[in-house]
């Protein structure tokens, strides 16, 4: 890192969180944002940076997006294992009901829609950060890379001449 970027990232530290990058800081943060946690959650502690100081560092630090970029697509792995702990988890899906001197157990709606609303929000989060391997769309053909132009063309004469037949027959 240059001397400029540290002199620009210097602030005066006066005990509390730290501002100024370093290569081990850094790799502290993604290794925990690799782990699912998000950018908010490794920010509240005062041992870290504040989300503020990681945005400085966005702009101001080679290679630490990249760096970034790749612990957050790790996470949606971490995510997809959270998911099924989310799924496994039946602890609070009945809850005890005393209704005329009786004891009965019903169902518990909220907690079940609470975990099927994490369950969905990690889905869809795991979508953007992967999405070849976690969106919706699935390609079948390619395998993600792109068709050679002679190929689709000769697919498009191809189609072009069935509908020549077909409009002859008719």
């Amino acid at each position: 890192m240059s001397k400029e970027i540290k002199k620009d990232m210097k602030e005066k530290n006066k005990g509390g969180r730290p501002t100024m990058y370093t290569p081990e800081l850094a790799s502290e943060i993604c290794a925990d944002l690799a782990q699912g946690m998000s950018l908010r959650t490794v920010c509240k502690s005062d041992e870290r940076p504040s989300l503020q100081t990681i945005f400085n560092w966005f702009r101001k630090v080679p290679g630490f997006v990249e760096q970034y970029e790749k612990a957050k697509q790790e996470s949606a792995d971490a995510m997809s294992e959270e998911i099924l702990d989310i799924a496994d988890d039946g602890s609070n899906d009945w809850m005890e009901r005393e209704h005329g001197g009786s004891i009965s157990w019903v169902t518990n709606g909220e907690s079940m829609q609470r975990s099927r609303l994490r369950v969905d929000t990690r889905k869809w989060l795991m979508s953007k950060m992967k999405p070849k391997k976690y969106g919706e769309k699935l390609d079948v053909t390619s395998d993600g890379k792109a068709l050679p132009t002679p190929l689709l063309a000769s697919m498009v004469l191809e189609v072009e001449k069935k509908e020549e037949l077909e409009d002859d027959i008719e």
